[in-house]
Order: C-alpha cells, then sequence, then structure tokens
C-alpha cells in the first residue's frame, strides 16, 4: 500500500490541511493509501519510511529523503488542484 506523510513547521495546522487535501484528492481518483502527517524534525527520522513526502517548498531544503521517497514541494498548500497535479504525477 502507498504510504505518504505530510509534512509542516510544527505537525499541527499546515500538515493537518495538507492530509486532508490529500485524503480528498486520493478518494477522488480511488487510490488508497496510509496516509500521516507530522513535524518537519519528526521527519527527519522517518522520512525515508513512506513513498511520498509533501510539504511546503520553503521546508524542501529541510527534508532529505532517499532515491525511493519522492518529495513534492507546494506553493500554494490551498490550492488542490496543484496539488492533485503533483500527486498524480509521482505515483
Amino acid at each position: 500500500m502507498l504510504k505518504i506523510l505530510a509534512v509542516c513547521g510544527n505537525g499541527m495546522g499546515t500538515s493537518m490541511v495538507i492530509k486532508l487535501k490529500v485524503k480528498n484528492v486520493l478518494a477522488k481518483n480511488k487510490i488508497e493509501c496510509s496516509l500521516d502527517s507530522c513535524s518537519v524534525g519528526q521527519a527527519k527520522s522517518m522520512v525515508n519510511n513512506f513513498d511520498i513526502v509533501l510539504c511546503s517548498n520553503h521546508l524542501l531544503k529541510e527534508v532529505k529523503v532517499n532515491e525511493r521517497t519522492k518529495l513534492i514541494g507546494l506553493q500554494n498548500l490551498m490550492d488542490e488542484k496543484e496539488l492533485e497535479a503533483k500527486l498524480i504525477s509521482a505515483l
């Protein structure tokens, strides 16, 4: 099963927004996955356990992934169309 992680600075607000938007996009496209969220600090130790990691563009430099994990940066966290386009192209 596909594993997706939403990351933000503190692991509370923004990552939860991303998580909800991802859930909507995946349901719309009938894609099953496991979905989690956390802070950038937490992500550093667990990021490579996921297939896809999503965060805002300004956090991209702080999240280091291996070659198996896809890292997606989002310009506008509220733009579900941007999220959908980037997420679907990463699958």
